[in-house]
C-alpha cells in the first residue's frame, strides 16, 4: 500500500514534517540519507532546502538530482502526531482501501459502477464531493454497504 503525502512542512536544519492522508505525520531528517546518497548533502544549504515541494502524494522534490519517496519516509520516519483529517479525505481512504481490497483497479469499477474513472480519481484523493447516491453504487459494486455514522 503507498502512502499519500498531503502536507509538507520543512522545520530546522534538515528535518522535515510530512502528514499523511490518513493523519499520521512523521518527522524525518534528511541527514540520515547523506553518507548513502552524498549528493543529498546539498540540502544542508538552507535556501536549497526550503525549496522542497509535494511531487504529487508520492514524494518530495528539490530539483532535477534532489528528491525523496514519501513512502521512505512514512518507513523510517517518526510518527509525532495524528491530526484529525478532513472527512473528505475520511471517505477517500474508505474508498481506496475498499477497492484495492476487492482487486479492483479504477477502470474497472468505472466499468461496474457506470461512474467515470477521473470521478473515482477525484474521490480517491479527496477532492470531490461525492453524493450519497454516488459513495452507495461504489459501496455496493464493491460488496459492502454504505454506513454513515455522525460523531
Amino acid at each position: 500500500m503507498f502512502h499519500k503525502a498531503i502536507k509538507l512542512e520543512l522545520k530546522e536544519g534538515t528535518l522535515l514534517e510530512l502528514m499523511f492522508q490518513t493523519g499520521e505525520v512523521k518527522a524525518y531528517d534528511m541527514s540520515a540519507l547523506f553518507n548513502k546518497y552524498p549528493q543529498l548533502a546539498a540540502l544542508q544549504d538552507r535556501e536549497l532546502f526550503l525549496q522542497g515541494k509535494l511531487m504529487g502524494a508520492y514524494g518530495i522534490i528539490w530539483n532535477n538530482e534532489l528528491d525523496i519517496e514519501a513512502e521512505t519516509i512514512y518507513e523510517e520516519g517518526t510518527t509525532v502526531r495524528v491530526e484529525p483529517i478532513p472527512v473528505e479525505l475520511k471517505v477517500a481512504n474508505a474508498v481506496v482501501n475498499a477497492r484495492a481490497k476487492a482487486g479492483l483497479s479504477q477502470s474497472e469499477l468505472a466499468s461496474i459502477t457506470g461512474i467515470d474513472q477521473s470521478d473515482i480519481s477525484k474521490i480517491e484523493r479527496g477532492v470531490a464531493n461525492p453524493s450519497i447516491n454516488t459513495l452507495n453504487r461504489l459501496a455496493k459494486a464493491l460488496g459492502m454497504e454504505l454506513q454513515i455514522a455522525i460523531v
